[in-house]
């Protein structure tokens, strides 16, 4: 019976074609990141009218949806860049605030799913975030159809008790 010697392999370096196609598979995913945003803002915008910015700092999203304007950021595509989606929905300072803080924290426990309600740049915000790690078009989805709904079936009746 004879044996071969099995080959060692070095995986510390890597061809640059393997090099090359992980590139490409990054490249892939951030664009179908992009392109996920955008299908669902352009099934939810209010005719069609979005408004979009690049950056630095990542892409950032505008678009109207009812009555509210509903922003979609994505700082990047590593596990560490974050796609985050928020919505105002009340200026402050507003009417007893202590019975709003109260109302949105409740609102907060049950009602909110994967988003929350938050203080922003001086306003009541919905806001949903997450990493980008392992985030699927689904979420992508979720995320910003369940902030651009519970803005538009909030901004009104939280104006009407608690606006000034």
């Amino acid at each position: 019976m004879t044996t071969k010697n099995p080959e060692t392999i070095s995986m510390d370096n890597t061809s640059t074609e393997e090099a090359n196609t992980n590139e490409l598979t990054e490249d892939d995913i951030t664009l179908n990141y992009i392109e996920n945003i955008e299908t669902v803002i352009a099934g939810m915008a209010e005719e069609q009218k979005v408004m979009v910015a690049q950056n630095e700092t990542g892409h950032l999203w505008k678009f109207k949806y009812g009555t509210v304007d509903v922003y979609v950021r994505l700082t990047g595509e590593t596990d560490d860049d974050t796609l985050t989606v928020w919505s105002y929905v009340l200026k402050l300072p507003a009417k007893n605030e202590p019975e709003l803080m109260r109302k949105l924290l409740e609102m907060n426990w049950l009602s909110t799913m994967e988003s929350h309600f938050a203080i922003v740049d001086n306003q009541i915000a919905v806001v949903a975030t997450r990493t980008v790690a392992e985030l699927s078009p689904g979420e992508i989805s979720r995320a910003i159809t369940i902030v651009a709904t519970l803005a538009d079936d909030n901004d009104e009746p939280l104006i009407e008790e608690f606006g000034q």
